[in-house]
Formats: C-alpha cells, sequence, structure tokens
C-alpha cells in the first residue's frame, strides 16, 4: 500500500520542497484549500481531501478535514487487527505523516486594533484536531508542525527507509507543546477581554524559548531564557543585542532591575542606572546622558565594577568613553551613535543592547510571577509609586523644594532595592544603598558606609515603615536631614518626635514597597 502525508499549512515556508521530496520517496500527498492550491501551482500532484471524504470544503472552509476518513487514517493502530479490519471494511486510506501549522491566531492578535470577531476567526479547529491525533498514534504517524523539522524527516526516510521512532516520540511531544501554546495564547486572549478578570481559576502560560544559557545562577544549573509570545517593547525580551557574547541567566535577571529602576525615571530627564546583583548599586540623572552617567558612577565605584548600565538616552562618543573605562557586563540604551558604537566594540564581550522602548513605564496589567516549589505566586507588577492620598508631611518642618526634589528620587529607586532597603541620595545620585537585610538597621548602617562623608546634607528613603526610632537615630548621627517613607507603624509617633526634635523632615507616602 502507498504510503500517504497529509500536508496542510498556514505558513509554507519550505512546504514545496517537502512535497517533492516526498512524493519522489513514493508517497501520496493528499492536500486542502490554499496549501493544495500552492504545491499544484509548484507542480506536485495533489488529493484534494474533499475527494477523499466524499464531502466538500464548507462554512467558509471551516469545516474541511473533520471526518472519520481522515481521522480514522490517522488514529488507526497498524498493530491493532481489530482497528486494521475496520479501516479495511470502511475502505479509509492510513496516513502516515501529517504535516499541519495553524491559522496565526498570534499574528493576528498582534495587529492594532484586532477585533474579537477576528481574533476568533483565526482559531484553528481542523487543525489541532489533526495535530492532536497524529501525536497520539506517534508509534504510526509522524506529526511535523514546525518546518525547521521538515529536513529531519526526510534525511530519515531518505537514508533509512522509514522515520525512527525515537523521532516520532520527539515529534509527538513538540506536537503537544505547540497545540498546547496556542491554546493558551487564545486562552489568554479571551479572559483579557472580561474586565477585571485577572486571576482565573486555571492559569494557562505559554513562553517561547528565545535562548538557551550556558549555565543558570551557578555552573553546574542548566538555564534557558523563555519570552512572551508577544513582547512588549520596553521589555528585555525585545531588545536587540548588537555586540558581544551571548547573555547569562543572572545578566537577563540584572538588566530587567536595571529596566525596571529606569522606567521609574521616564524618558524627560537623562537618567542612567547602575545594577549588580539584582540591586541598584548607583542611580544618577543629569543635564546630559553624560552627567546622569558619572553621578550613577560616582554613587559607588567600586560596586559598579561587572555590573549592568541602563540609560535612557542615546549614547553619545563622550559618554561611550567614559563607559569603556570600567569593566561592565552589559550597556542597555535606546540607540548607540557610530561613534559610540565604534568605542565600546573593541570591547570583546561587553553585550550592548538596543532598546527603544526602555523608558517607558510598566503597566499593572502585567503580572509578576514567582516559581516556588509547587506551584506559583502571581500579582500585579507594582507600578504605583504613591499611595492616592499623596504625600504627608508629618514633622513640624517641612522639607525645602529641593529636599522635596531628592526624597522623590531615593523613592523611586528604594522601591526597586530588595527589601529590607535603605537609599540616601544628594545632587540627583544615590550616594549610599542598604539592600536585602533581615533588619531595616542594618540595611541604613550599609547605606550610611557607602556614602561616607556624602552623607550630610543627604536625604533618606526607607521602603517600608520603621519600627522603632533607632532609624531616626542613625540618621540624624550621619546628617540626613529629611526622610520620605511610608509610615504606619505602632511607633510612628516616637519617630515623628525624634525627627522633631532633630530638625529633621519626615514625609509619608502611605505606600510600601517590599520587594523579595
Amino acid at each position: 500500500m502507498k504510503k500517504r502525508a497529509l500536508l496542510s499549512v498556514s505558513d509554507k515556508t519550505g512546504i514545496v520542497n517537502f512535497a517533492k521530496k516526498l512524493a519522489d520517496l513514493g508517497f501520496e500527498i493528499l492536500s486542502t484549500g490554499g496549501t493544495a492550491k500552492t504545491l499544484t501551482d509548484n507542480g506536485v500532484d495533489v488529493i484534494s481531501v474533499s475527494d477523499v471524504t466524499g464531502f466538500p470544503e464548507c462554512l467558509d472552509g471551516r469545516v474541511k478535514t473533520l471526518h472519520p476518513k481522515i481521522h480514522g487514517g490517522i488514529l488507526a493502530m497498524r498493530e491493532n487487527p481489530e482497528h486494521m479490519n475496520r479501516i479495511s471494511e470502511l475502505e479509509i486510506g492510513l496516513i502516515d505523516i501529517v504535516a499541519v501549522n495553524l491559522y496565526p491566531f498570534k499574528e493576528t492578535i498582534m495587529r492594532t486594533n484586532v477585533s474579537l470577531e477576528d481574533a476568533i476567526e483565526n482559531i484553528d479547529i481542523g487543525g489541532p484536531s489533526m495535530i492532536r491525533a497524529a501525536a497520539k498514534n506517534w508509534r504510526d504517524v509522524a506529526v511535523v508542525v514546525d518546518f525547521a523539522d521538515y529536513e529531519a524527516v526526510l534525511n530519515e526516510l531518505e537514508e533509512k527507509g522509514e522515520i525512527l521512532k525515537e523521532t516520532k516520540f520527539a515529534l509527538s511531544c513538540k506536537a503537544f507543546e505547540h497545540t498546547s501554546s496556542y491554546d493558551s495564547l487564545i486562552a489568554s486572549y479571551l479572559r483579557k477581554q472580561i474586565e477585571g478578570d485577572v486571576y482565573p481559576e486555571l492559569l494557562s502560560l505559554t513562553f517561547e524559548k528565545s535562548a538557551e544559557m550556558r549555565y543558570g545562577e551557578n555552573p553546574y544549573q542548566r538555564a534557558a531564557f523563555y519570552k512572551e509570545p508577544i513582547c512588549l517593547a520596553n521589555s528585555l525580551a525585545s531588545a536587540k543585542q548588537l555586540h558581544g557574547k551571548e547573555i547569562s541567566f543572572n545578566n537577563v535577571n540584572d538588566a530587567n532591575g536595571a529596566l525596571d529602576v529606569l522606567k521609574e525615571f521616564g524618558a524627560e530627564i537623562p537618567t542612567a542606572v547602575a545594577v549588580k546583583h539584582a540591586n541598584p548599586c548607583g542611580v544618577g540623572t543629569g543635564e546630559t546622558i553624560y552627567e546622569a552617567y558619572v553621578n550613577a558612577y560616582n554613587s559607588d565605584p567600586v560596586s559598579i565594577f561587572g555590573g549592568i548600565v541602563a540609560l535612557n538616552r542615546q549614547v553619545d562618543e563622550k559618554t561611550a568613553i567614559e563607559l569603556s573605562k570600567t569593566f561592565l557586563e552589559i550597556i542597555i540604551a535606546p540607540s548607540f551613535s557610530n561613534e559610540a558604537f565604534e568605542i565600546l566594540s573593541r570591547k570583546k564581550n561587553i553585550r550592548l543592547l538596543e532598546l527603544p522602548g526602555c523608558a517607558d513605564a510598566n503597566t499593572p496589567e502585567m503580572l509578576d510571577i514567582k516559581k516556588v516549589a509547587g506551584g506559583l505566586l502571581v500579582q500585579q507588577l507594582d507600578t504605583e509609586l504613591f499611595s492616592d492620598s499623596g504625600l504627608n508631611v508629618v514633622t513640624d518642618r517641612r522639607p525645602a523644594e529641593a529636599e522635596m526634589e531628592q526624597l522623590r528620587f531615593a523613592w523611586k529607586v528604594v522601591k526597586h532595592t530588595k527589601s529590607n532597603a535603605i537609599v540616601l541620595a544628594k545632587d540627583s545620585q544615590t550616594i549610599g544603598i542598604g539592600p536585602g537585610q533581615s533588619n531595616r538597621v542594618t540595611a541604613l548602617e550599609l547605606a550610611i558606609k557607602y556614602a561616607g562623608d556624602r552623607s550630610v546634607g543627604s536625604v533618606m528613603a526607607s521602603d517600608a515603615f520603621f519600627p522603632f526610632g533607632d532609624c531616626v537615630e542613625a540618621a540624624y548621627k550621619s546628617g540626613v536631614t529629611a526622610i520620605i517613607q511610608p509610615g504606619g507603624s505602632v511607633n510612628d509617633k516616637d519617630s515623628i518626635e525624634l525627627c522633631n526634635k532633630y530638625n529633621i523632615a519626615m514625609v509619608f507616602t502611605g505606600m510600601r514597597h517590599f520587594k523579595h
């Protein structure tokens, strides 16, 4: 009996060559609609699925392959005598290869102002049914959902006369992953049409592998980077790497942290952010991007070594010269001038990432997901800065305008520093950052240590309230003149009284920013 292949693809990349070589190997080619026309126009003999089923395509092509003569030919188990007898009685021909890819649902919903009707019309029905049927019957049927696999299938047929069981099983796994991803994307899109319904009872997520990493956090851990099927323009997954060696697992995590801080400042004021081990180690603003970077660098010249820098302006020649003086893993910017690229690319390994939307704000619809053993924690991204009621000065002395500007600056940075977190700022730059401590006083002591004598005349931001007055005492001794914190402790009164005693202005935000 002659072997048969059913080819029905939306993406027709490579399908003509695949069909011709299958025909040369003795396969009959079954096909539908646009695929059949493409093959026929290119000289491939095609048997129409309608001729096999005896039933015409109908309902604007919605019904083509949903028929026992198709699914019976795919699902029949060759080693099952009852199946084969029944197939013979019903005069159903066997199908040995199914090559199907699906309606372009992802491409459809990526279009501007796509309607719900258009999106639904691009939900494939027959395709997933054939794919799942072939994948289920993998021992007898090879299912191909990716044109990248055409060559491997043809090679085995040419060299071995068959498609190996191991290959069929791998193709089956890939097929179920394909349909699962397709369905998850549909479910996610439809769920977003229901206002306010963010957390369904069954959460389906799908991601596409962007790159395999050399290793994970440590050399003995395997790792890969997966991106969302539809990447936002301001996300790291949308960045274009212009130069340098491949990005590592830790690079991705740190670079994402740098972008989160940068987005707090938007694109209005030139801003530079340096991150090391997922915490900001230097943030600066200025009249130019050069000045902003110098301020960020001077925040902590030691910790920035081997770090990641994100900037919200094009990197020019002057800034590139300054950047090149320090060993950096990654530089992210909206763009690089020709002169800047020439200077920075002299360093073989430095990664240069171009991301035009790097300073565009995140939105609360974006989910923040943390994997724990046995489950996921899912929340909205922290996109707020202050409470609805705004800032509340709780001390006798109000912060001066210049102090208030620095308080806002420090608050934007402490929001993205691991808790417990303290940030000292002065003259549009961080001068001391105390991240990720189990108590707030130790975080403050670290920030003061980094700041040194520069702490005199600085302002302080704390990501959560002061449980006791000891932080105010330490702040006063280091020369801090103004403090911003959420408030809300049962001992707020003690901190306020100490601030009044030391003539320190203190502002409550009414909103904490834990980051774990």
